[in-house]
Formats: C-alpha cells, sequence, structure tokens
C-alpha cells in the first residue's frame, strides 16, 4: 500500500537544515518530491562534506534534476513542472525567489492551485527577516533557549532540532499539507511562511502557559522539566555512562524509591522544592554505586520511568527500536526510519540519496517532456 501522501507532487528547491528535512518527511509518506539541485560547481568550499552523497540522510527518497536558476532556460523548465505540482518548498533567504523570477506571483500565476512553501529563520517580514542566522539565533529569539541548560552555566545548544527541525521543517510540513488539503475544497494555492523563530516560540506553549501561571521561573535549573527537579534529570553511573529519570507522578516517583533502594528519608519529600539540590546530591551519589546496564536491568520497562542515555552508535541496537523497526539502513547507511505510524497506508524510507542532476532526463521524460524537447535542453546545456 502507497504511503498516505501518494499522489501529491512536490518540487523542491534544494537548500540546506529544514526545507530538505521537510521533503524527506513528505517522501517518507509516500508524495513524489522532485529535488531541483544546483548544478555542481567543480572545486567549490563544501562545509557540509555530506551533501550529495549516500550519507545525505535527508535526501533520501527523491529523484534530481540539477538546474543553473539564473539561466531563464532553466527557470522556465521549473515553472513547467510547477504547472502539475501541488505543492513548492523552498528555504533561500526572503526576496531570493523574487530576483530568481520564481516568486509566488510569477508561479501561482502559471497554476493557480499550487502551495507555496517558504522557509526561513526570522520569517518572510519583519526587522530581522533580511539577516543572516542559524537555529541558535532563532531559538534564542523565541525564549526558549534562555530556559535551556544548567543554572551554573550559559544557555546550551540543543543540537539544531529545536529551531531547524521541531520549530521549522515540521512546520513547514504540516503547513503545506494543511495548504493542499484546503486547495482541495477552495480551487486556490497561498503561500505558506514558515519561521523557525515562530514555531519554536509555538513549541514553548506549554511553558508560557505555566509562566503565566506563576509556575515557571525564568531561572535555568530552578523548574521541574529543566534540570532542576531531582526526579527530572540525568545522571552519571559507576562506568561513565548516564541515565534519564522521568519519574514526575507521585506514584512512579514511589516506584523509583522502592526499586532503586532510596531509603533515606529526605526522599519522600518528593515537591519541597528548597530541598531538591540536597535530593539530586543524593540521587547522585545513590546511582553511581552501579553501572548504567546494571541500573537498567533493575529499572528499565518499570513505572519508575528510567532509560539508558544512549549514544547514536547505541541507539538503533536497543532492543525497543529494534522491535519497533525506529532504524532502517538504506546503502550501508544507518538512519531513522519514516515516522509517524499508519495501521493502513504505512511509509517506507525511500531509495538512496542522489547526487544532483542523476534523474534529470527521466523526470523530465515522465513529467511530459517529448525526447526531442530533453535533447535540445541537453543541448543548449539546461541538463
Amino acid at each position: 500500500m502507497p504511503g498516505p501522501l501518494h499522489g501529491i507532487k512536490i518540487i523542491e528547491l534544494v537548500g540546506i537544515g529544514p526545507c530538505p528535512f521537510a521533503a524527506m518527511m513528505l517522501a517518507d509518506m509516500g508524495a513524489e518530491v522532485i529535488r531541483i539541485d544546483r548544478k555542481p560547481t567543480p572545486g567549490a568550499a563544501n562545509p557540509f562534506p555530506s551533501l550529495g552523497t549516500k550519507y545525505d540522510v535527508m535526501a533520501r527518497g527523491r529523484r534530481s534534476l540539477a538546474l543553473d536558476l539564473k539561466n531563464a532556460a532553466s527557470r522556465e523548465v521549473v515553472l513547467t513542472l510547477l504547472e502539475q505540482a501541488d505543492i513548492l518548498l523552498e528555504g533561500f533567504r526572503p526576496g531570493v525567489m523574487e530576483r530568481l523570477g520564481l516568486g509566488p506571483d510569477t508561479c501561482l500565476a502559471r497554476n493557480p492551485t499550487l502551495v507555496y512553501g517558504r522557509i526561513t529563520g526570522w520569517g518572510q517580514a519583519g526587522p530581522l527577516s533580511q539577516a543572516a542566522g542559524h537555529d541558535l539565533n532563532y531559538l534564542a529569539l523565541s525564549g526558549m533557549l534562555h530556559a535551556m541548560g544548567r543554572a551554573d552555566a550559559p544557555p546550551s545548544p540543543p543540537l539544531n532540532l529545536v529551531g531547524d527541525f521541531g520549530g521549522g521543517a515540521m512546520m513547514l510540513a504540516f503547513g503545506v499539507v494543511c495548504a493542499a488539503l484546503e486547495a482541495r475544497n477552495s480551487g486556490k494555492g497561498q503561500v505558506v511562511d514558515a519561521a523557525m523563530t515562530d514555531g519554536s516560540a509555538l513549541l514553548g506553549a506549554m511553558l508560557y502557559g505555566l509562566r503565566a501561571h506563576g509556575s515557571w521561573r525564568d531561572t535555568r535549573g530552578a523548574n521541574m522539566l529543566d534540570g532542576g527537579a531531582p526526579f527530572y534529570d540525568t545522571y552519571a553511573c559507576r562506568d561513565g555512562k548516564f541515565l534519564a529519570v522521568g519519574a514526575i507522578e507521585p506514584q512512579f516517583y514511589a516506584q523509583l524509591l522502592a526499586l532503586s533502594g532510596a531509603t533515606d528519608p529526605d526522599f519522600a519529600r518528593q515537591w519541597r522544592q528548597e530541598g531538591w539540590p540536597e535530593l539530586k546530591a543524593k540521587f547522585a551519589t545513590l546511582f553511581a554505586t552501579r553501572t548504567r546496564d546494571e541500573w537498567c536491568t533493575l529499572l528499565e520497562g518499570t513505572d519508575a520511568c528510567v532509560s539508558p542515555v544512549l549514544d547514536m552508535a547505541e541507539a538503533p541496537a536497543h532492543p525497543h527500536n529494534r522491535a519497533r523497526g525506529a532504524f532502517v539502513e538504506i546503502d550501508g547507511v544507518v538512519q531513522p526510519a519514516p515516522a509517524p505510524r499508519f495501521s493502513r497506508t504505512a511509509p517506507e524510507a525511500g531509495a538512496a540519496p542522489a547526487t544532483p542532476g542523476q534523474h534529470s532526463e527521466a523526470i523530465l521524460a515522465d513529467w511530459g517532456w517529448s525526447a526531442d524537447a530533453i535533447e535540445k535542453l541537453k543541448t543548449l546545456q539546461v541538463i
């Protein structure tokens, strides 16, 4: 059975970071996503050496057409493809697509039902919209970065998971699918403006609510979910590996105490916040008495809410991840499997990432170009 987005046709103008991740998600779900890659430039500097190789995991499941978008004939190829497409994805700085002659007005004139998905850090408008930036900058502006890290240290970068992928790519994927559903009813396309600052702030909705209620302090390491609570933190074990402890509810905390042998009466005062630093020190001493795997044998799978902190070599081999098929191997590269799960239209991870331009002729033929038209594009060095 094809994935749930089977029949949806998407054009992705390739960039880095969140736009390819959103395209990967949509391709994983069965959409036909065509990557418009830049024509390779020999000797060009590349800060991301995995790009264009089998290790470029976010490029999986799509065919590639390489074009020089500064060339008018190449832009006409894109516009002709868009006449048949449901969705366009682009992640350039605001104004770049307009300067290329591929802005929303031009594209929607060719296909009025097109969903034009745009992803940037700051958004298409606003005082910072033209400024450069990266995940960390966008997360900082959302109010979320300030809350991350230890009390005695600066805010800690959470990789680029929150801004680029959670607040950016996933919001873009969600937005274009919403707009495509709406277009089926209205017959009209529209622009989806996904900004990583907006999405990162949205991910903090619960915390903003807690703060307004007075239940969250603007001090790192002083709250229930930021490492301030002794029952919601990570602890080093005897072998230097770590456990994640998340026993928030009283019944789960009680099981943690019972199974771990935490008999000190102070442990019973779970919600006395002024005593949290002392309890954290006592838990640290307790968990240092066994190895991580010894603790997992005792606690993992119980309602004590304890899990091993796995590295990226260990995670794919964990029995739960293996049973769920949470990781797959494509062309020798272990990588996360598509998510979420569907009971009937189960998605599958697609083919290994394509090299730029690998499928140029096949894509054009499949999308209606004649052999003569393709040969002319080759003669003009458009493809």
